[in-house]
């Protein structure tokens, strides 16, 4: 079965995964999931890849993914490799098309991503906490995150061929993403509310859908407000206003145009 969006011609991390798993679900002895205990799924036992090939083609709640997928991860965990492999196979087209997106773009990369998405979701796998919701979210985000590492590490790869790296050196410091967004917080430029939120979702390892739970809002309204702090943080580093000593008592300009004078220390 064909679980990739792009084309592979060597072996990764990812294609040998799916052929270890198609060789644990082909006949005559396919290793066989019991979805019973699964509300919500069909009262049956049924081979890992037709399993697979339910999830890719019906839509099912949050409670039934979170459920199996704490099922997949228990035997994972307690009844040996073949079952690490199994729950990996089940989770292969997610798990490609993770790393497609990650290395669009970065075709020299492409092996690397695939080989970190799988460790970053083996990972979450065999040692994530099981009881909080969104099971499945958050095994992609470890997932992606690991394999969105590998194209962040490669400095200057979004820099011009022909334009000398020396002269677009930041000056210091430019180096922790927190203290730049610590800066623009101080410098009123962002609400340290929207600091945090990018810091927590970006940087660390909170979900925005948790995050939107616990403020009574949506996740795409909480989307839109990190957008939009975002964007003004990136502004005022092209500018320059967040590379030295914040000028306390000394106007900052606005996203809007405007001035906006920071808080006295």
């Amino acid at each position: 079965m064909a679980t990739t969006t792009r084309t592979r011609t060597a072996n990764t991390a990812l294609t040998t995964a799916e052929k270890a798993f198609e060789l644990l679900t082909c006949e005559p002895a396919p290793l066989v999931f019991d979805a019973r205990p699964v509300p919500g799924l069909p009262d049956i036992t049924m081979p890992l890849d037709e399993l697979r090939k339910l999830l890719m083609f019906e839509r099912y709640n949050s409670d039934t993914t979170d459920e199996l997928w704490r099922q997949l991860a228990h035997h994972a965990r307690e009844w040996g490799p073949a079952w690490v492999v199994g729950a990996i196979g089940v989770a292969l087209p997610a798990l490609t098309h993770l790393a497609a997106k990650i290395s669009r773009g970065y075709a020299r990369h492409a092996d690397d991503v695939d080989s970190e998405v799988l460790a970053g979701f083996l990972q979450s796998l065999r040692s994530a906490d099981l009881a909080p919701p969104r099971l499945w979210l958050r095994f992609c985000w470890a997932a992606w995150r690991a394999g969105a590492a590998v194209v962040k590490t490669d400095d200057g790869e979004d820099l011009p061929l022909d334009l000398s790296t020396g002269s677009r050196s930041p000056r210091m410091p430019y180096g922790h993403p927190d203290l730049l967004l610590g800066r623009a917080a101080a410098a009123g430029l962002i609400m340290a509310e929207a600091a945090e939120l990018i810091s927590a979702t970006r940087f660390g390892d909170a979900l925005i859908e948790h995050l939107a739970a616990e403020k009574g809002v949506t996740a795409s309204v909480l989307r839109m407000r990190r957008r939009r702090a975002e964007r003004v943080v990136a502004a005022a580093v092209t500018r320059g206003e967040l590379s030295g000593p914040i000028p306390f008592g000394q106007p900052l300009r606005r996203r809007d145009g405007g001035l906006t004078t920071p808080p006295a220390r």
